[in-house]
């Protein structure tokens, strides 16, 4: 799969929020999803993970502070650290666990 087109994975997805990994590497996966609009709940990792918005908008919250992560900027969210989804967030999101 050399070429990608990231937000026609994303639309052929079955649902929001439901990730397809499109890649492994070093112990960490590159995945696709699509936003809805709906909100996401709080969750915890263990590894660290890489937000990168393709399109549109993400509406983060970072241990309960908001933070907007805008078309092509990437947010890092350390392991150990909750962080859930507003409402509003659509668009195509790329998730870098590492």
């Amino acid at each position: 799969m050399p070429l990608v087109n990231l937000n026609a994975e994303a639309d052929a997805l079955p649902r929001a929020w439901s990730s397809r990994v499109l890649e492994r590497f070093g112990g960490g996966n590159f995945k696709v999803l699509r936003m809805d609009g709906t909100p996401y709940p709080d969750e915890v990792h263990d590894y660290a993970e890489g937000l990168l918005v393709i399109d549109g908008e993400l509406r983060l919250r970072i241990d309960g502070e908001a933070v907007t992560v805008s078309r092509g900027e990437l947010y890092l969210v350390p392991a150990g650290v909750p962080h859930s989804v507003d409402a509003g967030s659509a668009g195509t999101l790329v998730i870098l666990d590492v």
